[in-house]
């Protein structure tokens, strides 16, 4: 029986982040945004289901672009999600191979953060700063996603991420990205991303 996407439910209640982030701010982003491109994601699985059914032709080029689209949505939140957590609750920094990795890689875990910052706060128009993982080189890897799905590393392990979309932070912050980016730090949940990264190796 065919799967189709699922919104998942949030780890924490929609007022636990505050005051970094609101309890209108984060309902709307979850169950708005992030169901859109679930339901996004899943009319085009219907509509690619029907079409083979039916024998019709597509539009493979505009519907695959619209599908990358919806799904790297809902992945990015899903993760998004994942490594947030209320104020006090996440730790104070990265753990074990997690803390090794970022300082051999950008000499210190505040240069990590400056750069990370850096990379969130400069995303052109809408999308993602990414912390991933690079198997090859054994390295740590800053990521800048456009929209959901331009400039991904493929095949690269996403360990942490931040929507910097304006849909992210609008309600409490208007346009101040750089203010919301300040105050992701403190609800950052670095237990979650540091066992992420203590999975790549099991």
């Amino acid at each position: 029986m065919a799967k189709f996407y699922e919104l998942p439910k949030l780890p924490y209640g929609y007022g636990d982040l505050a005051p970094v982030l609101s309890e209108e701010q984060l309902t709307l982003h979850h169950q708005k945004h992030h169901q859109a491109y679930v339901t996004g994601a899943n009319g085009l699985l219907e509509k690619f289901d029907k079409a083979r059914k039916e024998g019709v032709d597509l539009d493979q080029k505009a519907l695959l672009k619209e599908l990358s689209f919806n799904i790297g949505g809902h992945v990015l939140h899903s993760l998004f999600w994942g490594n947030l957590a209320p104020k006090g609750k996440g730790g104070s920094g990265p753990e074990g191979g997690l803390e090794k990795a970022l300082k051999e890689e950008f000499g210190s875990v505040d240069r990590f953060r400056k750069e990370f910052t850096q990379a969130a706060v400069s995303v052109e128009g809408s999308g993602w700063a990414a912390l991933s993982f690079c198997r090859l080189t054994g390295r740590p890897v800053i990521m800048q996603v456009e929209k959901h799905n331009v400039n991904v590393y493929p095949m690269f392990t996403l360990l942490m991420v931040l929507d910097v979309w304006e849909h992210a932070y609008y309600v409490d912050y208007r346009n101040l990205r750089a203010k919301f980016v300040e105050g992701f730090w403190d609800i950052l949940n670095w237990k979650e991303v540091s066992r992420r990264f203590e999975k790549i190796g099991s």
